[in-house]
């Protein structure tokens, strides 16, 4: 199989660590009325105000943490984990774009529907393929223990 890129296992540490920062930030921001520029809020018809470049500066950070830890090797990486590597990317892919197509139809403010279309992708790419690559490990532990 031809190596793609992926970014070392280490930086996966990296990107839990700016999804975990995001929140603290994004709930006092919020607190301290720097509300998403999406929300309408006060302050938000500029480009380069304050509550722009907040909003922008927290969703980069939780972007780029969710793109860390969803694109970093696994310790072992052999076809198997490509193949629900990839498995998991294309549901990634069908959901995102019903929620997005749903959203479309039924919500009115675009703003939340960027939100959604930045980050479900990652997310839900990284729910489906640690839960899968939790199921192999589980069955692997079984047979296993079947064999003693």
């Amino acid at each position: 199989m031809k190596p793609y890129f992926l970014f070392p296992y280490w930086w996966r540490y990296l990107g839990w660590s700016l999804v975990v920062l995001h929140v603290p930030l994004s709930i006092l921001g919020r607190a301290h009325g720097m509300v998403s520029v999406m929300d309408n809020g006060p302050g938000s018809h500029g480009l380069f105000t304050g509550e722009h470049l907040f909003f922008i500066s927290t969703a980069l950070l939780m972007t780029a943490g969710l793109f860390l830890v969803a694109f970093a090797k696994e310790k072992i990486e052999d076809e198997q984990i490509w193949q629900v590597r990839l498995d998991s990317l294309r549901w990634a892919i069908y959901v995102n774009y019903l929620i997005l197509i749903t959203s479309l139809v039924f919500i009115e403010d675009v703003g939340h529907i960027l939100e959604l279309n930045l980050w479900v992708p990652l997310i839900f790419f990284i729910i489906r393929f640690r839960w899968v690559i939790f199921r192999l490990n589980r069955s692997l532990s079984r047979e296993g223990d079947h064999e003693k």
